[in-house]
């Protein structure tokens, strides 16, 4: 293997000039002085080959045995630990989604994982969700990682589009030597949640030591987890009034729970309005008849003394409880194969190759199929499967319809399989060119294949003819619909639970499928030299290259997903990709050395122009000051302009159509609800359009064909990010460092949807007319005036900006017989703000401090090293959350479901021994002392997945090296 400043360099166990932690342990500080000849590496956030690790931009480093280490059976779980990092697509959550199931994203800051560039070794990786360039982590080989890097701020002008909020690199062992081999079992206390995993690796040097080849294979599983399963999860719980509860008028002042000041939380109590028999209710008052029994006969809904006229509490209350379908931990099968193999063609240039193959099958079971309220779900008088209580009920009442509130149990919960298999290669060419140029050149090639299959997904034509059954002539019950029966229609009996025949299953049901293909091709070329020329101050450096990069992206529906003729809403196909042509180039200039309060102070800017066969031209750009005032301490800045060109999904998703129920804001009725000014202002848009004076809509809230996909016309978002912050390592303290980093994210021009009745009034009620955006969205008759066509497209108009501190201090020190390593890492959430339309400032909403944008969160971890027993504690905290944003609460300042999670604080524990012979045993407990989830989530929301809800889980880790 190359013996070069390259090859070395990742074996420094170094990040920047500062602590770097994760939950677990601190990195060791990289400050390494004297007369031995520090190697040149590549730092995040930095293409320049560097003496020293000195990062010109603040990087969490977390070590590959730390990853290991945890017991975690997917890297993606470990590092949604991390405050910086947000729980949007954890495993936990990855069910809220179609297609996502079993999959875990990255999402720097909360700001969305399209936002969030993930690197191998430096390089981009294949995508694992159709349309966008969202990596899922759990296809990179644990075993083989080195470390992880995370920078946070806008990155684009040193590693291209999409760092918009940073990049997360996952650096792999240059050289594997030996055998190891590792099985992990987990075991849940509180039900019956199991996962386990198995890891080879074998790594072997060839043709004496300039070679060096490894494989590794992982398999890991978990079995799903239902809310009923675990005693946390599986209460249903209502906030309802004081005096429905209590019978009695709330004393002044009083208070019962700061999550609902005006209610109590009542347990075992959910709503009595919908039910697996099915639930009866008069069409003409929405007024509750009764309940079906499971013989088909009417009986009564029994409500007790507990009810609020939606929600009932026990005893005595036929309730449904709707967590019986949550399913809060999805099912999934994983293994991935990888090889790679390096080679010193030369003493200074070494050549590699990389190939993986990962395969995933994920399950998520949901809700069955459901109807409530629904005019589409009425049974006749002379339904042939009423029995004669009901239809003498409807007689008394006159009633010659009822409605069903059902939720489908006996047909079957809607269940979703996905099957993602992965393969990339990865082949170049790096090392020294002369004695201060060095180079890599890299083709990486990766495909993502996915199928998506959702059983027991209702056909609502078929579902409409099936529960409209009659009597023929010969007394046998069939569907009403001729053309129906002619085409298999099998008349369904929906009144019970498990009335409806298999037969009638089979018709109403159909079994839908998708499948995507995602491609990626790049070649990288990048040149770096860390001395390029002298100055008084010392050497400036440069890289810079070129990059080409070709992504696609494939998604194709069956017909009755396309067409949205079943439960689920229509899906569009998408078909599309595009080319980008790059240049980049990078500088690190040293401004002044060894003057009073300026050891050294070195000026850092990167520029990178990119030419995409959709958007055009783009270009970003980052400045950096990096200030060492003494040894001891040190300043860095760094001002950065990211960029985000629009993913495959937003510009070519498939166009379906769909309804919408709108109003026309130019007819009469409308005008006349403005003021004067604004009157004004609509009446003359809706006049340019072509709009006649007096105009009055045929449609009232009219229900109209929209179309909704893709936007081909969209351009990048762009990014303004700032991070300010200090590293102070004492010398009359060995071992420890804290930094704190000021950052500030503000995204412009952000593609957001809109909702079609502001696209309307948005249109017309534009100051500056009507050549805006809104106006090219909606197809007006010329001979009439109404609208004939709206159109849902996603469009550069919104804004958000997330700010906030980072706090990292690391202490490692040798104590009672052996070595400690302690470390916290925490984040301080400033604001966390979104606004709909950028050009409105005072139009925004407020997240900081809201479920999904904690105020504060940290990790703090004690380990303890003592020859080969090692010890290790974890904890981490989040501090109380709102569930409403500030502007929900001043609007409504008592809303009816709960207010407030309070703090969270959750302990992990491991023991481990390795003994000489290779053999090592640990075993670990997550959730030590059992923390329950807070309130009444299961955690599987976008925010609330932060909390654990698998409560206290052990597992036993054996490992094997040799």
């Amino acid at each position: 293997m190359l013996n070069t400043k390259v090859s070395k360099a990742v074996r420094l166990a170094i990040a920047f000039g500062a602590a770097s932690t994760a939950a677990f342990s601190a990195s060791t500080i990289a400050a390494q002085e004297g007369a031995e000849k520090v190697e040149r590496i590549e730092v995040t956030g930095s293409r320049i080959l560097r003496e020293g690790a000195i990062s010109p931009s603040p990087v969490t480093v977390i070590s590959g045995d730390d990853l290991v280490n945890t017991g975690a059976m997917n890297i993606g779980e470990v590092l949604n630990k991390l405050p910086a990092l947000a729980t949007t697509y954890s495993l936990a959550n990855s069910g809220r989604f179609i297609g996502t199931a079993g999959i875990s994203l990255l999402d720097l800051r909360g700001m969305g994982s399209e936002r969030t560039l993930v690197l191998v070794d430096g390089k981009r990786h294949v995508a694992s969700a159709p349309g966008t360039s969202s990596v899922d982590t759990n296809t990179i080989p644990s075993a083989w990682i080195e470390k992880v890097e995370i920078i946070t701020g806008g990155a684009s002008a040193v590693y291209g589009a999409d760092a918009v909020t940073g990049v997360v690199n996952f650096i792999l062992k240059k050289d594997i030597t030996g055998f190891n081999v590792s099985a992990t079992k987990g075991f849940a206390d509180n039900s019956s949640y199991q996962n386990e995993k198995y890891t080879l690796s074998y790594g072997k040097d060839f043709a004496e030591g300039r070679g060096n080849a490894a494989f590794s294979v992982e398999y890991n599983s978990q079995n799903s987890l239902n809310s009923l399963d675990n005693p946390w999860t599986a209460t249903s719980y209502s906030s309802m009034p004081y005096e429905v509860v209590t019978g009695q008028a709330r004393p002044d002042g009083q208070i019962d729970s700061e999550a609902y000041p005006d209610k109590i939380v009542v347990p075992n109590a959910g709503y009595y309005l919908i039910s697996n028999a099915g639930t009866v209710w008069d069409p003409n008052t929405g007024g509750i008849l009764g309940k079906f029994n499971g013989d088909s006969t009417l009986g009564d809904v029994y409500t007790g003394a507990i009810d609020d006229g939606n929600y009932c509490a026990s005893p005595g209350c036929d309730f449904i409880n709707l967590r019986q379908y949550s399913e809060i931990q999805p099912k999934f099968d994983r293994v991935n194969f990888n090889f790679k193999t390096n080679y010193d063609v030369t003493d200074e240039l070494n050549a590699y190759f990389q190939a993986k193959y990962s395969k995933t099958e994920g399950e998520n079971i949901g809700q069955p199929f459901f109807r409530f309220y629904s005019g589409a779900n009425l049974i006749k008088r002379d339904n042939a499967f009423l029995t004669p209580d009901t239809a003498a009920m409807m007689d008394e009442k006159g009633l010659s319809v009822i409605g069903v509130n059902k939720m489908y149990n006996d047909v079957g919960r809607r269940l979703e399989e996905n099957t993602r298999e992965t393969t990339r290669f990865v082949a170049g060419i790096q090392g020294n060119i002369s004695d201060d140029w060095s180079m890599d050149l890299s083709l990486v090639h990766g495909k993502s294949e996915i199928e998506r299959i959702n059983g027991a997904n209702v056909i609502m034509a078929n579902y409409a003819n099936a529960i409209d059954a009659i009597f023929d002539g010969n007394g046998d019950i069939v569907c009403r619909d001729a053309d129906a029966r002619a085409n298999g229609c099998v008349a369904a009996n929906i009144m019970g639970d498990g009335a409806i025949s298999q037969e009638a299953i089979d018709y109403v049901t159909t079994t839908s499928t998708g499948t995507s293909e995602i491609k990626q091709t790049v070649f990288n070329a990048t040149f770096s030299n860390s001395a390029i020329f002298e100055l008084p101050a010392g050497m400036v450096g440069f890289a810079g290259g070129v990059e080409y990069r070709d992504e696609s992206s494939v998604t194709i529906e069956d017909a009755f997903a396309k067409t949205g003729a079943t439960f689920f809403n229509a899906l569009g196909e998408t078909d599309g990709g595009y080319d980008v042509t790059e240049a980049f180039f990078e500088l690190s200039v040293p401004l002044i050395e060894d003057v009073f309060l300026i050891d050294t102070l070195v000026f850092d800017t990167a520029v990178r122009y990119a030419d995409y066969s959709t958007i055009g031209d783009a270009t970003s750009w980052k400045l950096g000051l990096d200030w060492t005032i003494t040894p001891e301490l040190r300043a860095r800045f760094t001002l950065s302009e990211a960029m985000r060109a629009p993913n495959i999904d937003e510009l070519f998703s498939g166009q379906s159509q769909s309804f919408a129920s709108v109003d026309d804001s130019c007819k009469v009725s409308e005008l006349d609800q403005l003021s004067a000014g604004g009157r004004a202002t609509r009446a003359a848009n809706c006049a340019a359009l072509g709009v006649p004076a007096g105009f009055d809509s045929n449609y009232d809230s009219a229900t109209l064909e929209t179309l909704v996909g893709g936007n081909p016309d969209l351009q990048p978002e762009e990014s303004r990010s700032i991070t300010a912050g200090i590293v102070y390592q004492p010398e009359w303290l060995e071992g420890f460092s804290v930094t704190a980093d000021y950052w500030e994210i503000d995204i412009d021009d952000t593609i957001s949807g809109i909702g079609f009745q502001t696209i309307i009034d948005r249109c017309v009620d534009s100051p500056t007319g009507i050549d805006n955006q809104f106006c090219g969205l909606i197809t007006r008759d010329p001979n009439t005036s109404e609208i004939t066509l709206l159109k849902g497209f996603a469009l550069n108009i919104a804004r958000s900006t997330n700010s906030g501190v980072d706090f990292e201090v690391g202490y490692d020190f040798d104590a009672l017989g052996g070595s400690f390593d302690t470390s916290f890492i925490g984040t301080y959430l400033i604001e966390s703000k979104d606004y709909p339309f950028s050009a409105e400032p005072e139009n925004y909403t407020d997240s900081e401090g809201v479920l999904g944008d904690e105020t504060w969160q940290g990790n703090i971890s004690v380990n303890y090293t003592y020859e080969n027993l090692a010890i290790g504690f974890s904890t981490r905290f989040i501090n109380g959350v709102e569930l409403y944003d500030h502007k929900e609460l001043e609007r409504n300042p008592n809303p009816s479901n709960q207010m407030r999670y309070g703090s969270y604080f959750i302990t992990d524990a491991s023991v481990g021994y390795n003994f000489d012979s290779g053999v090592g045993f640990k075993v670990g407990v997550d959730n030590l002392f059992n923390r329950q989830l807070p309130g009444s989530t299961t955690g599987t929301g976008a925010g609330s997945a932060i909390y654990d809800n698998i409560g206290r889980f052990a597992y036993l880790q054996a490992t094997y090296k040799f």
